[in-house]
């Protein structure tokens, strides 16, 4: 077995880890839902399956005790409790363990064999294990396991015959059929040519058998467990007519002829002498009583079926889908970055020379960069639901583990954003979910007492606002208090007695580092560690976050990042012979700054910008640069954290597509600036840190 095929099991196996456990979650708030109970019992045997084909069978041997209980309560044997739901979710982490073992993670196995036996016991309480199914050992004449994956579609030919008394067992043969039909699209055929006369009719005997063809993305397995309880009174043959790799092939199929002699209804040399014949092929072979009409009318039914399911096949060619490594498409981004620079640089080289060919290329070339880097881009967008998912069982054990009532609501989970933001926006919303439901949900008993519902609402929404994305968290529990935390401030001397500050600034003190108003340290808070990790985290994403708190009425934690942190717009601005970038999903407008206008301030940096007072930060001053500013300066405003704030520059060059490059070493600690971009002419452009540039005026009081 290759290691290739090894690493896609594994992370066929991720996502199958990942779908279980959000069906599980919600099967524990819908236990009738029958539909989730079969995407459980399905992503079950998919990896019990998968487990055992590529080598994992210490996988495939734990699933199993996992899948039986299941089975149990698919056929209505077992009910669906938080016990089950507590322990399937133990055993999603164990098999994710065992799967991780290579990568240095320790299994606990006495933890596996503890969990194999709580589900042996679940399904002794239901039945004897003595009468317990046996595993499906159908085999027909038919599949090689290792050609039908349980995830890829196929069209199966299934020849089906009970036992004639199967129904004095309890089998109805309508059932069976009717759990093949929810597997996919089906064509049932009845053959009828074993019914016996009257004198021999028994009514309580299955005479017929049928010929059923089968179209599915659940795989063999799925098949096989339809007749997990008959197999012993069963004939069945299964066969492989359509693999779904042939996207190729003929749509038309095989013709008639063909497809009874593939079926053993007639030889080939029978065929051959009949062919001659002016008829069509099916009427001749009844007419000679060489096949019946329902043999005919099966080869049809399969005809007619594999017919269309290529015809829609070959439509959805070009919707098909392609696994791509992560790294492959961060290089693909990074080399999409580089031609952006170089298209710039191309660009700003034809309108120096003046030469109209030139330009005209350049413009071109401008245009297929633009769509490249769209394309590029997009391609590593992932819904932020993924993350979402996440965080349901985390809420579900935190709840537990405090003895919380909490109800996880979550709207937005389609809205898209690029999978490295994801993955570095994980721990910054963990942090953010446990101090809410922590520090800001009360107890059952609280919140009864005042008149709330003992179950707390916390909602995670996320939706797009330009090329950013802003998520809420929001809860209604009993707030900040403004008063603790103003107290605190002035312990640890980040505020003065004499201070008045606005709610948001008393609420922005909790990041300070090692700020924390918990009276007693536990395993979930109280440390002091954790918001101004957060605030830091988010702002490394070129973000913001902000709080808003009503006592008794909950908190809203809003956080804003940017859709990307690849290639950004900006608008580029000089300051003295410098050049800067500022996001452009902050700029709001410019306006002009003449001396006049500094006159007017007396000495003071406001701008009067149609009757609203908007305070401005020259960037001249900031970057303590000598020479003497032009007569006409430029005010860049922009919205911080919900505020406007000017930024003075000498001159606004214009937008951007601003590749981002982080700073080496030495500069990593600098502050105000996040980045830096290559501009056309080989020159740097330093990425302003709009951020902290208002953060750091506010605290001196310029």
């Amino acid at each position: 077995m290759s290691d290739q095929h090894i690493e896609v099991f594994r992370e066929e196996a991720a996502e199958l880890l990942t779908s279980l456990e959000s069906a599980l979650l919600e099967l524990e708030e819908s236990p009738q839902d029958e539909e989730l109970v079969a995407q459980v019992f399905r992503a079950m045997h998919t990896i019990k399956g998968s487990g055992a084909m590529f080598g994992f069978d210490e996988v495939a041997e734990f699933t199993h005790e996992v899948e039986t209980v299941f089975d149990l309560v698919r056929k209505g044997e077992l009910p669906v409790s938080g016990h089950l739901v507590s322990h399937s979710l133990a055993a999603r982490d164990y098999i994710r363990s065992l799967l991780e073992e290579e990568n240095g993670d320790p299994v606990d196995r006495a933890r596996g064999r503890e969990l194999m036996q709580a589900f042996r016991a679940m399904a002794t309480s239901s039945q004897d294990p003595a009468s317990l199914p046996p595993e499906p050992t159908i085999n027909p004449r038919t599949i090689p396991e290792d050609l039908v994956s349980s995830s890829d579609e196929a069209t199966y030919r299934i020849r089906l015959r009970l036992a004639e008394d199967i129904s004095t067992s309890g089998t109805r043969p309508e059932s069976l059929l009717r759990e093949l039909a929810d597997l996919g699209p089906c064509r049932i055929v009845v053959q009828p040519d074993a019914i016996p006369l009257l004198d021999h009719f028994d009514p309580e005997h299955c005479y017929v058998h049928w010929d059923i063809i089968l179209h599915t993305s659940r795989g063999i397995n799925a098949i096989k467990d339809v007749f997990i309880f008959v197999e012993d009174d069963t004939e069945i043959a299964i066969d492989v007519i359509d693999d779904g790799d042939s996207h190729d092939a003929d749509p038309s199929y095989k013709r008639i002829g063909e497809i009874l002699v593939e079926r053993g209804d007639i030889s080939r040399e029978e065929l051959e002498a009949i062919l001659g014949v002016s008829k069509p092929i099916g009427q001749k072979l009844i007419d000679l009583n060489k096949v019946t009409t329902g043999k005919v009318q099966a080869a049809l039914q399969e005809q007619e079926l594999v017919r269309e399911v290529r015809s829609q096949r070959q439509a959805k060619d070009n919707a098909s889908s392609v696994r791509v490594p992560a790294d492959r498409l961060d290089d693909l981004v990074n080399r999409v970055g580089e031609l952006v620079t170089v298209q710039a640089r191309l660009s700003q080289a034809a309108a120096t020379r003046q030469d109209s060919e030139l330009l005209a290329i350049a413009e071109e070339v401008e245009r297929l960069t633009a769509e490249l880097r769209d394309t590029s881009l997009n391609m590593r967008m992932l819904p932020i639901g993924t993350t979402f998912s996440k965080f349901k069982r985390l809420v579900r054990d935190l709840a537990n583990e405090l003895g919380k009532k909490v109800d996880l609501k979550t709207t937005g989970a389609e809205t898209e954003i690029d999978k490295t933001v994801i993955e570095k926006l994980n721990d910054p919303l963990v942090h953010l979910i446990r101090n809410s439901l922590d520090h800001g949900i009360e107890s059952p008993e609280v919140r009864r007492s005042q008149g709330k519902s003992e179950t707390c609402t916390v909602l995670l929404a996320a939706a797009h606002s330009g090329d950013s994305v802003e998520i809420l968290i929001r809860d209604d529990g009993k707030g900040l208090d403004r008063e603790a935390i103003l107290a605190k401030g002035v312990e640890r001397g980040l505020v003065s007695n004499e201070s008045q500050l606005s709610d948001s600034e008393v609420f922005n003190l909790i990041f300070a580092p090692g700020f924390s108003t918990a009276k007693q340290v536990t395993g979930i808070s109280g440390r002091g560690v954790g918001m101004d990790v957060v605030k830091r985290a988010i702002e490394g994403l070129r973000g913001s976050i902000a709080i808003d708190s009503k006592p008794g009425n909950g908190s809203t934690i809003t956080v804003r990042i940017p859709l990307t942190l690849a290639i950004v717009e900006s608008l580029l601005v000089s300051v003295d012979q410098d050049s800067y970038a500022l996001p452009l999903s902050v700029v709001e407008e410019c306006v002009e700054l003449s001396r006049a206008d500094i006159a007017r301030a007396h000495g003071r940096h406001l701008i009067n910008v149609r009757d609203q007072i908007v305070p401005y930060i020259p960037l001249r001053q900031a970057f303590e640069v000598s020479s003497a500013a032009p007569e006409l300066q430029q005010v860049v405003i922009t919205n911080v954290n919900g505020n406007h704030v000017g930024f003075v520059v000498d001159q606004v060059i214009g937008q951007h597509q601003s590749v981002i490059k982080s700073l080496g070493r030495m500069y990593r600690e600098v502050r105000g600036i996040s980045g830096a971009t290559i501009l056309g002419d080989g020159s740097v452009a330093l990425i302003l840190d709009i951020n902290h540039l208002a953060q750091r005026a506010e605290q001196s009081g310029e």
